[in-house]
């Protein structure tokens, strides 16, 4: 059963001797009633991206600085004109589908990062390009069911701000990192509204986030990067 905004502030305000700190079941920092919708509450873009650096194309810039009125072009994406240059002789090399731009889930290497800076009027965003970015808010969820999903506006600018990752758990604490493509070159702003906050009662005995020793994120601040899978030795049955 899903909660309605007035039920997420209620929950906000009453301490649960049961929890951490007897601190309540919805905690999130800054809060701003204005956010508060009919079932959820609205979360914001930090101003901090990160990119796994194996993705980027070489001499291309992850960011483009947004001047409204300027007259773009593909020479944008570039950082100096011989780069462009090598991009219009060679473009297969920059198409993301090239497997030298491979990411191997299992391998560490494969998450090392660049940071990139939002400006504060704006950048645009490459499609050719994974961003990783974070929430503003910290949140706090205890004996509820917390996930994050696109809001209307934001969809309909074709910006996916999760790729199957906008569950959370009960007991988690942190900022929500988010996993960002764009459709089309588009422009992202630091502090815009750019998802909502759902929260759902469920049944049965808990296992909280905080309190499980296999937890990757807990505690999460700033956009973070993939933790490593583990390849199991499972035996599977024979057919």
């Amino acid at each position: 059963m899903q909660l309605t905004g007035p039920e997420i502030l209620r929950r906000m305000q009453i301490k649960n001797k049961n929890n951490p700190d007897a601190k309540p079941d919805i905690i999130i920092k800054p809060f701003n009633e204005k956010c508060l919708g009919s079932n959820s509450y609205d979360l914001h873009l930090g101003n901090l991206l990160k990119i796994y650096r194996k993705t980027l194309p070489r001499g291309m810039n992850p960011i483009i600085p947004y001047c409204p009125g300027k007259m773009y072009s593909m020479r944008d994406w570039f950082n100096n004109y011989d780069s462009y240059l090598d991009f219009i002789a060679r473009p297969w090399e920059f198409d993301i589908r090239n497997p030298q731009y491979i990411l191997d889930p299992c391998d560490t290497t494969s998450h090392e990062t660049i940071d990139i800076e939002i400006p504060k009027n704006g950048g645009i965003l490459s499609p050719m390009i994974g961003y990783l970015g974070h929430t503003v808010e910290y949140t706090e969820t205890y004996n509820l069911f917390p996930y994050i999903d696109g809001k209307s506006s934001v969809g309909r600018n074709f910006i996916l701000n999760h790729h199957t990752a906008g569950r959370g758990d009960d007991g988690f604490c942190g900022q929500w990192t988010l996993e960002i493509r764009t459709l089309y070159p588009t422009v992202v702003y630091p502090n815009m509204r750019i998802a909502q906050i759902y929260y759902e009662e469920f049944t049965g005995e808990r296992k909280p986030y905080n309190q499980n020793t296999t937890s990757h994120y807990n505690g999460q601040m700033g956009p973070t990067p993939a933790a490593i899978i583990p390849i199991e030795n499972i035996k599977q049955k024979q057919r």
